[in-house]
């Protein structure tokens, strides 16, 4: 009851985004969970966590955080906190719940992130980096930090999320794979972008492509299926987009087109990115173009960053207002989906 009346008085705090960063990395190592209740927890149980993690991890990619989050939730607040309280198990077993438990917790922060909950998506990223202390699991902890990492550039805090990817570069590390450690330098190099230090965040995007070039054939935690080449080359266009470089950022954004069919949402995000890349190369009609396709995928969708970065592409054509393509897709955009035709702040 104490973690349900923390998690609903959510309010973002700019201020927790380093303090998670500092925690994973000077905290001193967290004993493995262990409870005597009447029900004996076994690997059966644990498999059927992943199981039902994996399945809604699949929705979310397909429909968007909003259809899901009250279901992730309840997960949480009623079959996972029953495990915890009332089951039997040993520190063995105690850390492998632990790190399911923290892959729930984490998908949870993930769909509030994308629902623009951005107080309840921070609290469950939180408790998320808890459980995966307590399973000593770095790879988890990794995918955390990056996750807040994310949000913090979302919300035009490129400082906060360098530290975090840092930090989730550091765990990375400890854990040894490379396309983890790839994530976390792409999140580090984009918080470069987004301050405009061009230098760093070449150096740094050099590195992940590198490291990438060593992940071929890794057998990754199926949490992390999502990042490929495509997944990198958006990424990349993101961080050129933010540079200014137009170029650079349609030439990625185009290569991050030649993704999985099932990430329907992600589709939708790099659509929205090439749109702004073609209008910042003063191309309004491939703009409007491409706007168009990713205003056809939102509209299934549930999910505040979609409409957001469509709202972005309108927001980009407003200087080539006059063309009638423009005029034709602003009106869409209008009809369509009316949450995306006012004014957007920065990314």
């Amino acid at each position: 009851m104490q973690r349900r009346r923390f998690l609903v008085n959510a309010v973002f705090t700019s201020a927790a985004l380093p303090a998670s960063a500092l925690r994973w990395l000077t905290s001193p190592p967290a004993n493995a969970p262990a409870a005597f209740g009447l029900r004996r927890i076994g690997r059966s149980d644990i498999d059927a966590v992943h199981e039902v993690a994996n399945s809604y991890r699949e929705m979310d990619n397909r429909l968007g955080g909003g259809k899901l989050r009250h279901a992730i939730v309840s997960y949480l607040d009623d079959h996972i906190s029953r495990l915890l309280t009332t089951g039997s198990y040993q520190e063995e077993t105690g850390r492998r719940l632990a790190a399911a438990c923290g892959e729930v917790s984490q998908l949870a922060g993930w769909v509030a992130y994308d629902s623009g909950e951005h107080g309840l998506a921070q609290r469950y990223l939180t408790q998320a980096l808890a459980y995966a202390r307590h399973a000593d699991d770095p790879a988890l902890a990794a995918e955390i930090l990056a996750a807040q990492a994310h949000q913090a550039l979302y919300l035009a805090r490129p400082d906060e999320a360098i530290d975090l990817a840092r930090a989730a570069r550091s765990a990375a590390m400890q854990h040894g794979s490379a396309t983890l450690l790839t994530e976390c330098l792409v999140m580090e190099a984009h918080g470069h972008a987004a301050r405009n230090d061009a230098h760093t965040c070449g150096i740094t995007l050099a590195e992940a492509e590198r490291t990438f070039d060593r992940a071929i054939g890794e057998d990754d935690p199926a949490w992390l299926a999502y990042f490929d080449e495509a997944y990198l080359a958006a990424r990349m266009a993101q961080c050129f987009r933010d540079l200014g470089e137009a170029d650079h950022a349609a030439r990625y954004a185009r290569r991050s087109l030649d993704m999985d069919g099932r990430y329907v949402r992600g589709r939708a995000f790099n659509l929205s990115l090439l749109a702004t890349a073609y209008a910042a190369q003063d191309e309004p009609e491939r703009a409007c173009a491409a706007g168009r396709q990713a205003l056809d995928l939102t509209v299934r969708l549930t999910s505040a960053r979609s409409v957001r970065y469509v709202r972005d592409v309108v927001r980009r054509l407003r200087p080539r207002a006059n063309v009638p393509a423009v005029k034709d897709f602003t009106a869409e955009v209008r009809e369509r989906l009316p949450a995306a035709a006012g004014d957007s702040a920065h990314r």
